[in-house]
């Protein structure tokens, strides 16, 4: 499966009735119907760590772009209405802020190793906390809750897998729980964030900004 295709639904499993393996390209597995797979006695592979770093790498270009306000700046100087720039247009510094990572898993950690170049202070929340070698090395505090989290960071990057227990896992009352200068950045899956909810918060300045790599569908509607 490349790029979700072919669909993997019941009226081509049974087209196949020697099938054997599901091979999916990529770390996401939730464009698959497990369950239906399992019915058929499919199995399940994916590439997990294939674009890590890659993925990683976009997540700070994600953050960067959006505290030096990198689009709109872009997007000023291409202008032809484009007379002059305002002196107190300016963004928010990345070194020494707060990051807080949600889901610190090889892409979450990657992010944190990132980040501690910047000087950042990194916060955490995950299933499970990682040793503390690992947190040592790259200077992560954990949070159990992920509301301390959210109240806390300056940059709150989502790199969770798409779950049942993940889906909007980010809505409402949690933007609320951000600083009003806070910036929310997605490299997880859309439909981790209720999108109707952060509109809403970007609307009403409850947060600052978002900057997203996914969203759900893809792209959005115009």
């Amino acid at each position: 499966v490349w790029y979700h295709k072919p669909v993997i639904n019941e009226e081509l499993l049974q087209s196949l009735p020697n099938l054997k393996i599901v091979a999916s390209a990529g770390m996401g597995i939730d464009h698959l119907d497990l369950n239906l797979l399992s019915s058929y006695g499919v199995k399940v592979s994916n590439t997990p760590f294939a674009v890590s770093t890659d993925t990683a790498d976009f997540g700070m270009a994600l953050m960067l772009a959006s505290s030096r306000r990198l689009v709109e700046g872009y997007q000023m100087a291409v202008c032809p209405d484009t007379e002059y720039f305002p002196a107190g247009w300016l963004g928010a510094e990345v070194s020494g802020a707060t990051l807080g990572i949600v889901g610190m898993g090889t892409i979450g950690y990657k992010v944190a190793q990132r980040a501690k170049a910047f000087e950042m202070k990194i916060l955490y929340h995950n299933r499970n906390r990682r040793n503390k070698e690992e947190e040592s090395a790259v200077g992560a505090i954990y949070c159990k809750k992920i509301d301390d989290l959210l109240q806390q960071s300056d940059f709150v990057l989502l790199s969770v897998i798409l779950t049942p227990q993940t889906h909007k896992l980010i809505g409402k009352r949690e933007l609320e729980l951000m600083k009003p200068t806070a910036t929310l950045i997605n490299i997880s899956r859309g439909l981790v964030v209720d999108q109707d909810a952060l509109v809403e918060a970007l609307r009403n300045d409850v947060i600052k900004a978002a900057a997203l790599d996914v969203t759900y569908p893809e792209p959005l509607p115009r």
